[in-house]
């Protein structure tokens, strides 16, 4: 994928989820079915992983030669979160600042720093242009798994929305 390209689709994952969250009310959020993620959930798991695995693993790739990128235990982190910061606002503003961190660096670097590589525990290598499109693949997953739990498409939303604004103008 192209730099620009790869890097225009990180950047719009922090409002497509708001627009696909911001009418979910606080019971559709932490609907889940038997043994699965609610959707609050995915929203704290996309915040979490922002800052802990993807903005951590594309420093390191940056500073270090080939480093190790150890695995994520989401079932630990599942465990063991912290729910202090669970407000849908909360969750989709620390999401799209941690993203603006990551866009902010990734739009700093040279050629040759997209080729750096890091190794992701078990010996698979990754260069940085990989680890980003990792990211963006990740997002898709979770964009998707989001709008199974709530029911409904981005586009439906954005089209409820259109026509509810057309309701309401003077």
């Amino acid at each position: 994928m192209e730099t620009e390209a790869l890097l225009e689709r990180l950047a719009v994952t922090p409002r497509r989820l708001a627009q696909l969250v911001a009418d979910a009310s606080d019971v559709a959020l932490d609907a889940a079915p038997a043994g699965a993620w609610s959707a609050r959930e995915v929203l704290a798991h996309l915040r979490d992983l922002e800052l802990l695995v993807w903005r951590t693993g594309f420093a390191r790739i940056l500073v270090e030669e080939e480093p190790e990128l150890p695995a994520f235990d989401q079932a630990a982190w599942a465990l063991r979160r912290w729910r202090g910061r669970d407000r849908k606002e909360q969750l989709l503003g620390d999401f799209a600042l941690q993203r603006q961190a990551l866009l902010n660096a990734a739009a700093q670097l040279d050629a040759e720093h997209w080729e750096r590589r890091g190794r992701i525990t078990g010996g698979r290598e990754v260069s940085l242009r990989g680890w980003l499109e990792a990211v963006a693949a990740h997002d898709d997953e979770h964009f998707a798994q989001l709008e199974r739990l709530l029911g409904y498409t981005h586009a439906e939303a954005m089209e409820r929305r259109r026509r509810w604004a057309e309701e309401w103008r003077p």
